[in-house]
């Protein structure tokens, strides 16, 4: 297999497979544009609280200006309230292909509110998240996950396959050379 190919997320077709990865304070709108220069197959945007949208955050809101850039983009949210996230997910929707949903941060002012990589710690809730977001938007929905809490907590093959029974909800997450879960891919 190449290194670069095609890549299909749902219904959504990237050029290629390299993704831009969200960066707090780095994956702002002009430094996306300069990777799709570049040639990236998608690019992300930093880590959205769904809280801060809920709320109507504009500086938050700000963060998930695609207005005229080139797609696909992929909006990245993060939350542990299941209607935050509905609602986050939700807005992002309008501006983005792709939601992707984190559990992997494990920033402290993240993970002290039960947010990204904390989720871990609780799988039941990490998946009802996940099903209802899926159900909540008509775009792809991917999850960015962890090995788990810590080395104590090693959880990401449950939750995959957790998340492999959301994924029947609405067969969203594919790839034209590969048969096999994405979600699984993404887990390190």
């Amino acid at each position: 297999m190449e290194l670069l190919h095609k890549l299909k997320i749902g219904d959504v077709e990237l050029e290629n497979n390299l993704i831009l990865a969200p960066m707090a304070g780095i994956t702002d709108r002009p430094f996306r544009e300069i990777c799709k220069n570049y040639g990236v197959g998608a690019v992300c945007t930093e880590m959205i609280s769904s809280k801060a949208i809920m709320y109507g955050d504009e500086k938050t809101k700000l963060l998930l200006n695609t207005e005229g850039e080139r797609h696909p983009v992929i909006a990245q949210i993060f939350g542990s309230d299941v209607e935050a996230m509905k609602k986050g997910a939700k807005y992002a929707e309008e501006k983005a292909d792709i939601i992707d949903i984190n559990m992997g941060c494990p920033a402290p002012k993240v993970t002290k509110n039960g947010d990204g990589s904390k989720l871990l710690l609780n799988i039941d809730l990490a998946v009802k998240l996940t099903k209802e977001v899926v159900k909540t938007v008509n775009k792809p929905v991917t999850v960015k996950i962890r090995k788990g809490w810590d080395l104590k907590n090693i959880v990401y093959e449950e939750l995959a396959k957790k998340l492999e029974e959301v994924r029947n909800i609405r067969n969203n997450i594919t790839s034209a050379e590969q048969g096999k879960n994405i979600l699984a891919e993404n887990v390190i």
